[in-house]
Protein backbone atom coordinates (compact mmCIF):
# COMPACT_ATOMS: atom_id res chain seq x y z
CA UNK A 1 0.00 0.00 0.00
CA UNK A 2 1.37 3.00 -1.20
CA UNK A 3 -0.62 5.51 0.68
CA UNK A 4 2.05 8.78 1.12
CA UNK A 5 2.25 9.61 -2.82
CA UNK A 6 -1.02 9.43 -3.10
CA UNK A 7 -1.97 11.67 0.08
CA UNK A 8 0.53 14.02 -0.61
CA UNK A 9 -0.49 14.62 -4.44
CA UNK A 10 -4.13 14.92 -2.73
CA UNK A 11 -3.18 17.54 -0.22
CA UNK A 12 -1.37 19.19 -3.05
CA UNK A 13 -4.63 19.44 -5.22
CA UNK A 14 -6.68 20.67 -2.18
CA UNK A 15 -4.20 23.72 -1.54
CA UNK A 16 -4.31 24.77 -5.19
CA UNK A 17 -7.79 24.06 -5.62
CA UNK A 18 -8.73 26.16 -2.47
CA UNK A 19 -6.47 29.05 -2.91
CA UNK A 20 -8.42 29.46 -6.89
CA UNK A 21 -11.69 29.00 -5.28
CA UNK A 22 -10.15 31.66 -2.14
CA UNK A 23 -9.61 33.70 -4.62
CA UNK A 24 -12.45 33.52 -7.60
CA UNK A 25 -10.28 32.14 -9.67
CA UNK A 26 -12.35 29.52 -12.48
CA UNK A 27 -10.84 26.59 -13.18
CA UNK A 28 -11.40 23.01 -14.48
CA UNK A 29 -10.24 20.30 -12.90
CA UNK A 30 -9.21 16.97 -14.91
CA UNK A 31 -8.89 13.71 -13.64
CA UNK A 32 -6.20 12.18 -15.57
CA UNK A 33 -7.11 8.82 -13.86
CA UNK A 34 -9.63 8.66 -15.50
CA UNK A 35 -8.48 9.41 -19.04
CA UNK A 36 -5.45 8.50 -20.73
CA UNK A 37 -5.48 11.00 -23.50
CA UNK A 38 -5.68 13.73 -21.23
CA UNK A 39 -3.05 12.09 -18.74
CA UNK A 40 -0.74 11.88 -22.50
CA UNK A 41 -1.64 15.68 -22.93
CA UNK A 42 -0.32 16.59 -19.98
CA UNK A 43 2.78 14.92 -19.87
CA UNK A 44 2.93 15.99 -23.32
CA UNK A 45 2.75 19.60 -22.86
CA UNK A 46 4.94 19.92 -19.68
CA UNK A 47 7.83 22.11 -20.25
CA UNK A 48 10.86 19.90 -20.75
CA UNK A 49 12.74 21.66 -17.39
CA UNK A 50 9.34 20.14 -15.28
CA UNK A 51 9.68 16.69 -16.33
CA UNK A 52 11.67 14.02 -14.31
CA UNK A 53 15.03 12.17 -15.78
CA UNK A 54 12.96 9.11 -15.08
CA UNK A 55 8.80 8.47 -14.90
CA UNK A 56 6.07 11.22 -15.41
CA UNK A 57 5.80 14.26 -13.54
CA UNK A 58 2.95 13.43 -10.59
CA UNK A 59 -0.14 16.07 -10.41
CA UNK A 60 -0.82 18.54 -9.79
CA UNK A 61 0.16 20.26 -12.96
CA UNK A 62 -1.32 23.83 -13.45
CA UNK A 63 -1.71 24.97 -17.08
CA UNK A 64 -4.15 27.68 -18.16
CA UNK A 65 -5.26 26.81 -21.14
CA UNK A 66 -2.43 25.04 -23.33
CA UNK A 67 0.06 27.06 -21.47
CA UNK A 68 1.82 25.31 -19.57
CA UNK A 69 2.13 26.97 -16.10
CA UNK A 70 4.00 24.83 -13.77
CA UNK A 71 4.27 22.57 -11.21
CA UNK A 72 3.13 22.38 -7.40
CA UNK A 73 6.66 23.54 -6.26
CA UNK A 74 6.44 26.82 -8.82
CA UNK A 75 3.09 27.31 -7.69
CA UNK A 76 3.78 27.26 -4.25
CA UNK A 77 6.62 29.88 -4.56
CA UNK A 78 4.42 31.80 -6.48
CA UNK A 79 1.74 32.07 -3.40
CA UNK A 80 4.70 32.71 -1.37
CA UNK A 81 5.87 35.56 -3.39
CA UNK A 82 2.39 37.14 -4.14
CA UNK A 83 3.10 36.61 -7.76
CA UNK A 84 0.55 33.65 -8.64
CA UNK A 85 -1.47 35.87 -11.02
CA UNK A 86 1.23 36.09 -13.15
CA UNK A 87 2.56 32.30 -12.41
CA UNK A 88 -1.35 31.40 -13.86
CA UNK A 89 -0.99 34.28 -16.83
CA UNK A 90 -3.30 36.18 -15.82
CA UNK A 91 -3.81 40.16 -15.41
CA UNK A 92 -3.27 41.68 -12.69
CA UNK A 93 -6.70 43.01 -10.31
CA UNK A 94 -7.41 45.91 -9.44
CA UNK A 95 -6.91 47.82 -6.69
CA UNK A 96 -9.22 49.67 -4.59
CA UNK A 97 -8.12 52.57 -2.77
CA UNK A 98 -10.74 54.85 -1.08
CA UNK A 99 -11.11 58.18 -2.01
CA UNK A 100 -9.42 57.46 -5.43
CA UNK A 101 -10.63 56.07 -9.04
CA UNK A 102 -10.40 52.16 -8.99
CA UNK A 103 -7.99 51.78 -11.87
CA UNK A 104 -8.35 48.38 -13.75
CA UNK A 105 -4.46 48.07 -15.13
CA UNK A 106 -5.44 45.96 -18.00
CA UNK A 107 -7.43 48.21 -19.41
CA UNK A 108 -6.10 51.64 -18.34
CA UNK A 109 -9.76 52.72 -17.26
CA UNK A 110 -11.18 54.26 -14.50
CA UNK A 111 -14.14 53.24 -12.48
CA UNK A 112 -15.72 55.34 -9.52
Amino acid sequence: MYVCVYLCIKKKQQDVVRFLEANKIEFEEVDITMSEEQRQWMYKNISPEKKPAQGNPLPPQIFNGDQYCGDYDSFFEAKESNTVLSFLGLKPRAVLHLGSPLTHKSAGSSVW
